[in-house]
């Protein structure tokens, strides 16, 4: 069973930073592309970047590029996400999920307020 569980949100404020954690398990994690997503309030889920299975590979949306950098601990079974420059227009619910540019299955989200 695949579980995924994110931390690391919270509130900051613009131009500031954040470093979002997300734990995996239940399946072997090496074998697995990864993603976040996040869903801003009122709006559906948007893809924001993704990582192959080694980690030498990474893409992201236009909205975060540049300011965000995903990485993976594949001896820890973790997945990253660091963010900068931040903007209110980040605030979101932010998911990691498993594939490439995938949202589900996803975990359940750790909350990032932007805001002064």
């Amino acid at each position: 069973q695949v579980q995924l569980v994110e931390s690391g949100g919270g509130l900051v404020q613009p131009g500031g930073s954040l470093r979002l954690a997300c734990a995996a398990s239940g399946f072997t994690f090496n074998m697995y592309s990864m993603s976040w997503v996040r869903q801003a309030p009122g709006q559906g889920l948007e893809w924001i970047s993704s990582i192959t299975i080694g980690g030498s590979s990474m893409e992201y949306a236009d909205s975060v590029k540049g300011r965000f950098t995903i990485s993976r601990d594949n001896a820890k079974n973790m997945l990253y996400l660091q963010m900068n420059s931040l903007t209110p227009e980040d605030t979101a619910l932010y998911h990691c999920s498993q594939g490439l540019r995938s949202s589900t299955p996803r975990g359940p989200g750790t909350q990032v307020p932007v805001s002064s």
